[in-house]
């Protein structure tokens, strides 16, 4: 059984292997919107039956889940435009790596959360680590014009990615129990990405639906698993050092789509990716 001092990490960790799954199995099924749709209505039937075991939110945190719910519309939107202009191990390590960055800013000023100068300089080596997955490969090469703007959208996920880490932290914490906040969020959260799909799609809901929907259930159990998780460290340690932790699923993402998507991957993500581990382990170094 891990210590109190190590749960934070192992939770994190299955919440990284389990996001990347999600965006693996979204991307593989090719079209973005629709799969990401289905992951979110999923994730929200996953929690219904616990509803009547959890007390409801009190009155003075329905502003903060307010505002947690716009982050992520905003992340959903921008995660989907990102995925559908470039490959996932060329946006996924952008949007992912960049996430700590922007979360230790907000969490700045919005948790009043500092991290020590060791941990500073781990998460700066994480996440700037990341750019060099960025960079374009052979397999790239010839649509640069559309990689930078798929790198546009891969940062304005990053944004995201800050402030939903940032608000849900609030708002977990302002709650009884976590998991009240895990069960309010799944059940609104699949509003907003459906809206989008609905006035997309339509005309050919079950032409899009059909060949996406085996993939999305088995992604939307994944995201409960992975978010649910991330929540619940979010209570236990600082924002920031959840946020990238959890971005080491930049690394198994990138695995994954090179096995089963047959991107590129080289050796210059994986010295990149060797480069963020030892960030990561100076960011809980300083911890210490």
């Amino acid at each position: 059984m891990p210590s109190s001092e190590f749960l934070p990490i192992v939770i994190c960790l299955f919440s990284a292997i389990t996001v990347a799954t999600v965006n693996v199995i979204v991307k593989r099924g090719g079209d973005i919107l629709t799969g990401r749709m289905i992951v979110s209505v999923v994730m929200a039937l996953t929690v219904v039956p616990f509803v009547p075991f959890f007390p409801m939110p009190p009155p003075s945190a329905l502003p903060l889940i307010a505002v947690s719910m716009v982050s992520h519309w905003m992340y959903q939107f921008c995660l989907v435009r990102a995925m559908h202009r470039g490959d996932l191990s060329l946006v996924y390590p952008v949007m992912r790596g960049l996430g700590p960055l922007a979360t230790a800013i907000f969490g700045t000023f919005l948790l009043s959360e500092h991290l020590a100068p060791l941990q500073s300089i781990g998460l700066f080596c994480a996440s700037f680590s990341i750019l060099f997955f960025a960079l374009p490969t052979a397999a790239t090469i010839e649509g640069r014009r559309l990689d930078r703007t798929a790198l546009v959208w891969a940062a304005l996920t990053a944004v995201g990615v800050g402030l939903y880490a940032v608000n849900d932290t609030r708002a977990a914490r302002a709650m009884p129990h976590p998991m009240t906040f895990i069960i309010i969020l799944f059940l609104i959260d699949w509003v907003g990405v459906t809206l989008v799909f609905l006035w997309q799609r339509r005309g050919q809901y079950m032409k899009t639906l059909r060949p996406q929907l085996r993939p999305g259930i088995w992604g939307g159990i994944a995201g409960s698993l992975s978010y649910g998780a991330a929540i619940f460290a979010y209570t236990m340690t600082d924002a920031a050092m959840v946020t990238a932790l959890r971005e080491t699923s930049v690394v198994f993402a990138a695995v994954m789509a090179a096995v089963f998507l047959k991107e590129s991957f080289g050796a210059r993500r994986i010295v990149a990716a060797s480069v963020l581990a030892t960030g990561l382990v100076l960011m809980q170094a300083g911890a210490v």
